[in-house]
This record gives C-alpha cells, structure tokens and sequence, in this order.
C-alpha cells in the first residue's frame, strides 16, 4: 500500500492537502510533483543504501488515489507517503541508484492550476554522491525550501542529537546483585560517563532522561527523545539471573538489543516483559494500555528505524568485544516499549550481568566505565561517518 505510515488525520493541522502526485523523466534524470491545496514549505534530503529521497512537510494530510506509487519506471522505482507525526508528513522516493537533488521548489497556486512541489534528481555515481554527501552534510545532502524559495540553499554541518537513557531510577531500582549493588545506580553511572565522553569530541548534543536517582516512565523516555528529535537512542540496563541461578557467576557478558514485534529468543522475551512492566512500580501498567495506541506504537516502529538501528548494534558490537566479555549472542531483538519511537534508530545495552561477581566488579569500576564509554563513542562515530550504509534492506 502507498501509504506507509499510518496515524490518524485529524492528529495534523488541514492547512494544506496534497490531491496529486506524478513522475517524469528516465534512467537518468526523473521530476517528482505533487500537487497542494496550497503553498507550504518542506525539507528534502537524499540518503542511499537503500538509495532514497526524503521529502518532510508540515500540516499537510494526504488525499490520493490508491495504488500510488508503483507503477513508476526508470531512476525512480517507487515511492510512498503518510502522516509520520502529529503535524508532519513524509513523501519517499525509491532510486533505482545514487540520485543527487538537481532543484528543488515549490509553486505557488496561480487561478485554477493548484500550487505544488518540485523535486528534480540526477542520477550519480556512488564515488559522486559519496563526496557530495560529505561535504554538503555529515549524513546528507539537503535543503530546506519556503515557499517564497526558488532554488535550496546551502546548511551548515549539524551536531546529531544523542538521548542516554540509564534504566530505572527513583523507586524503580531493578536489578540487583547478590551483594546489593542495584542496576539503576551502575547503569547511571556508566551514562554519565558516556555523556562526558560524547561531549569531549563537541560532534553531538547529548541529552538524558535522568540525571540522577528519578524515575521516568518508559513512554515518557520515548517522549525525550522525539521531542529533542533525537538521531540515536541509547537505553543502558544490567541483567542477573534470577532464581534459583542467583548466585550462578558462569553467565555473563554484554549484549545488545533491538526493537521486534517477536523476540528472537525465550531470554530476549522475558528480559522485555520485566523492563516494560516496570513502570506498575510508579502505578503505570503497560500492560493494560489502550489496545489502539499500543498497535500505533507497534506499528509506527518503521523498517527506516529498524534497520538503522540494527547497522548501529552491530558497530556497537565490533567495538564494546575489544573491551568487555559479550553474551553467546550479542545481538537480540525483543519488544522493548523504551525501543519503540517510530522515527528515532533505538538500541538497549545490557552490560553485564550484576549476578555474576566478574560482570559487577566491571561495572563497579570507573576505569572499565571509561573504556565502554569510549568504546560506544567510536561506535557511534563510525555510525555517523559519512557515506556508511545506513541500511540492511
């Protein structure tokens, strides 16, 4: 189906509708235009692998005929839209290569022709995109069109915005090992050194959802980091074996996770379950949330996100094994509500197990905070580097 996001219309502003969409042009050069009720402004960007144009608007809702944006040929393949928020749309092209903004412009309505935008793409080499990615922004090329604008103007490179979010807090105390260490403590400190670390390079805007021993619920952690239009979410937890395996030191180890409907494993399904059902301790039960606005979270966890934040686990991965102990299976799945902001790259470090006397002494030491510390902050520069594959599909 065309429309790839769904939420419902009455959460935008009606200011503009879009009635109409085509595509021209061939192997080389193609034009997207969409019609509009009227003017408005909108952001465009390219990114590849997949190769993709990113078309952001607000207050616009759509009314298109079905079956939209399949039957295309040539540089572009396909392209789809929808409502992504409360007050912003999103329109994405499908190339057939790297593609290269040529113009881009928006037409004001003249009597009875309607307004609408332009979009004009080149097709490029990928050693040609790759320089032009770099330069004219660390992720990708870009510009911001008004209404009254005729041409994109050139931006500035732009700090990406990190949200920590160390686990628990305040009543919540999680996990605990057998000496009494709690999970909330050590994975608060192990944030704030992440932060201190990030902030030293002065690439990124870092931004927490607890600074100290305060619990926030897991939706309001998903909230901080749409809010601040977060780039990359990072929620830092601890695990133990539980039962009658309390004391079992054998299993240890970092891992990381990403958001999925299913888990990958009975383990990544029972960790979720705790972590989500978390909040009951400050009177919030998940559990019993709104069926509707549970599917919308659900549903509104797009592939985009997904399988960004599965390239960033796997960066995390290659350089947290050069510092600590990692599980058997490093990289896992679960449906963790703290994961599931629709357009925010998400991941959950487990880092370490506080059952195991080896796990807690690391987590315990401010000279192994600082070495994770700084291995996640080369993860994350190299999530960012320019031209890297951003997505598996």
């Amino acid at each position: 189906m065309a429309a790839l996001w769904t939420f419902p219309n009455s959460a935008i502003a009606k200011d503009a509708i879009a009635t109409a969409t085509r595509v021209t042009g061939d192997a080389h050069h193609a034009r997207f235009e969409a019609d509009l009720s009227k003017a408005v402004g909108f952001n465009v960007y390219v990114l590849n692998q997949p190769n993709r144009v990113m078309i952001d608007m607000s207050g616009v809702s759509f009314d298109l005929a079905p079956g939209l944006g399949h039957e295309t040929s040539g540089l572009v393949n396909s392209y789809r839209y929808g409502v992504v928020d409360e007050g912003k749309s999103r329109i994405v092209i499908d190339t057939a290569s790297p593609v290269l903004i040529s113009k881009s412009y928006v037409v004001p309505a003249k009597g009875k022709k309607p307004a609408h935008i332009v979009v004009d793409l080149l097709e490029t080499s990928q050693d040609a995109f790759d320089a032009a990615y770099a330069k004219d922004h660390p992720e990708i090329q870009t510009a911001t069109i008004t209404p009254a604008a005729a041409a994109p103007a050139p931006i500035a490179n732009i700090k990406k915005t990190i949200v920590i979010d160390p686990g628990h807090g305040g009543i919540d105390s999680g996990a605990s090992s057998p000496t009494k260490t709690r999970e909330k403590d050590v994975v608060l400190a192990y944030g704030l050194a992440l932060r201190d670390t990030l902030e030293k390079t002065a690439n990124y805007n870092v931004v927490m959802t607890r600074n100290d021993d305060t619990f926030v619920p897991l939706e309001g952690r998903v909230k901080i980091a749409r809010d601040n239009k977060a780039d990359l979410f990072i929620a830092i937890h601890a695990d133990t074996v539980g039962g009658p395996l309390l004391r079992n030191t054998s299993v240890r180890g970092a891992t990381v996770y990403t958001v999925s409907d299913k888990a990958t494993d009975a383990e990544a399904e029972a960790l979720a379950q705790k972590e989500n059902r978390a909040d009951i301790i400050a009177g919030i039960d998940l559990g019993t949330a709104n069926k509707q606005v549970a599917d919308i979270l659900i549903n509104l966890a797009q592939r985009e996100s997904k399988n960004q934040a599965m390239f960033f686990a796997k960066k995390s991965v290659t350089e947290l094994k050069q510092v600590t102990e990692m599980t058997g299976k490093p990289i896992r799945s679960a449906a963790f509500v703290v994961l599931k902001a629709p357009d925010v790259p998400s991941v959950l470090i487990e880092l370490g197990y506080l059952s195991s006397q080896q796990d807690e002494k690391l987590l315990l030491s401010t000279e192994w905070r600082a070495r994770m510390a700084q291995a996640m902050t080369n993860a994350i520069d190299a999530y960012f580097k320019p031209a890297q594959a951003i997505s598996q599909n």
